[in-house]
């Protein structure tokens, strides 16, 4: 994939009749709503809905929400939106470990697609080009990947969310 490549481009009205769930953190709130804003912006331009929007205090917590979204029936796909920034100790890869492997357990275990919109940066430049709106923007790449994974889940049989769809 090239830099800051989207997964194919997806025609306006793809995300049609999809809902999704976004779990945002609270921790990095500037860089993480504005993840939240390209986001919605993007699902918007895509057709899909927004099934809900569930805070959580930082990165480590996202995977029991996704967790939760997904199980509140009706929900075709959870992005995750968080932004760790890496400081002088090991915590930031311990925190960075355990949303990834977290969010995607969580996605495993209950057949919906779960994106990782969770920066991992060394720096507050890094967190704002990457959530700026531009080309590297990691809010919309997720609500992109979200609407097409949940379309080729639909393709290709997967488990339909709870709630019947």
């Amino acid at each position: 994939m090239p830099r800051g490549g989207a997964p194919g481009e997806l025609p306006a009205g793809a995300g049609r009749g999809l809902r999704v769930a976004l779990v945002a953190s609270e921790f990095n709130r500037r860089h993480v709503d504005a993840l939240l804003r390209s986001a919605r912006a993007r699902l918007r331009e895509l057709g899909a809905g927004e099934a809900l929007l569930a805070r959580v205090p930082g990165a480590l917590e996202l995977p029991l929400a996704a967790r939760w979204a997904a199980r509140s029936g009706g929900v075709d796909a959870v992005v995750a939106l968080g932004c760790v920034i890496r400081g002088e100790t090991g915590h930031y890869d311990l925190v960075c470990r355990g949303a990834l492997d977290g969010l995607l357990k969580v996605s495993l275990e209950e057949d919906l697609p779960v994106l990782f919109g969770v920066l991992t940066v060394d720096n507050e430049a890094q967190a704002r080009e990457r959530s700026s709106g531009g080309p590297l923007d990691a809010g919309r790449h997720a609500a992109a990947t979200a609407v097409a994974m949940a379309r080729l889940r639909r393709t290709l049989g997967g488990r339909r969310p709870a709630g019947g769809r």
